[in-house]
């Protein structure tokens, strides 16, 4: 009899729990992965890092799978295949895709930097201003050729009267891993470096930074978060979602200290000085590199194609409205505060 009522008594509880949950408010539905493909692990994108590590995707329902596809090519190769939802890479690449006759094309949606990262150092420190004609006959250590990097500095090396070809030695045939590392056992004269490369460098004392590409080049969509568009068209709440906690991270390195800042990043650069990381998000800081929102504004973009079309690149200007698509962005601003 007592077994009989216990029996009873757990049917009638188990009954009152699925009655009480059914009735009452719904759970927090899953989150939903978003897979990103970063074209390389840098300190130029801290505000990133800093949407992963502060919450703010978590907190838009997302769940983020971070991966470093080396190269703007594998990182596209990446995107177009499926292997990731969204890419994080130069604007410049969604152009080349297009060049290539893409019936899906790769749409840019939320910007994340708004200069060129790199910056011009020399062997030896330079006293007063710097003159750019200095440059002129010496050996140059550039990036490689088609990529934004490459683009942007040969930009300003032609902005100063200096023809990449003939008044310089150029070396580009090195890989991007391997251009700090050529320039410290003496390749070049200059060398054209992101940070922490050019930061490390100064204090151990191997070379001095004497320019910087990003403030010459002036601004445009250097590294911007892009997806295809038939992604888009499937997905587009979690791309608004994406765009939200984007802009979070803007306003709050924006509004963060260096210190904090670096605080907040300094897991995803676990074998980079605390000092160095806080040297270089300061620099990237004080030169405006972190873009304050997503918005891809068209002289920024038509920029972005003076500097490709210097370089020899473009084969014909890519409209701004089938790329870009800022609606997003827009609403993010508005919104997140």
């Amino acid at each position: 009899m007592r077994i009989k009522w216990m029996s009873g008594a757990i049917a009638l509880l188990t009954a009152s729990a699925l009655l009480l949950t059914s009735c009452g408010p719904k759970q927090t539905e899953d989150a939903v992965k978003v897979r990103i493909g970063e074209v390389t692990r840098s300190l130029f994108y801290a505000p990133e890092y800093a949407a992963i590590a502060k919450g703010f995707f978590k907190e838009q329902g997302l769940d983020i799978e971070l991966t470093t596809t080396p190269g703007g090519d594998k990182t596209m190769t990446a995107l177009l295949s499926g292997g990731i939802d969204v890419a994080l890479v130069g604007s410049e690449t969604s152009i080349y895709v297009q060049q290539q006759g893409s019936g899906d094309p790769v749409i840019n949606f939320a910007q994340l930097t708004q200069t060129d990262g790199t910056f011009l150092v020399a062997r030896k420190a330079v006293n007063g201003t710097f003159d750019w004609n200095a440059l002129k006959g010496s050996t140059f250590l550039g990036q490689r050729k088609g990529g934004m990097p490459q683009m942007a500095g040969e930009f300003t090396l032609k902005k100063h009267s200096i023809n990449p070809q003939q008044d310089l030695n150029l070396i580009q045939n090195i890989d991007f891993a391997n251009i700090a590392s050529a320039f410290a056992s003496g390749t070049g004269e200059y060398v054209q470096l992101f940070e922490p490369q050019a930061s490390m460098f100064e204090k151990e004392g191997k070379g001095s930074v004497i320019a910087s590409f990003g403030v010459e080049s002036g601004k445009l969509p250097y590294t911007v978060f892009m997806t295809k568009k038939s992604y888009i068209d499937k997905n587009g709440d979690v791309v608004q979602k994406f765009a939200n906690a984007v802009q979070q991270a803007q306003n709050w390195v924006q509004a963060s200290s260096v210190d904090e800042i670096a605080d907040a990043i300094a897991s995803y650069f676990p074998d980079t000085d605390k000092e160095i990381i806080k040297s270089s998000v300061k620099r990237y800081k004080e030169q405006g590199s972190f873009a304050t929102d997503g918005i891809i504004d068209e002289q920024e973009w038509n920029n972005l194609q003076d500097v490709m079309q210097s370089a020899g690149e473009l084969k014909q200007r890519a409209d701004y409205k089938t790329l870009v698509n800022n609606q997003f962005a827009e609403k993010a601003k508005q919104s997140v505060k």
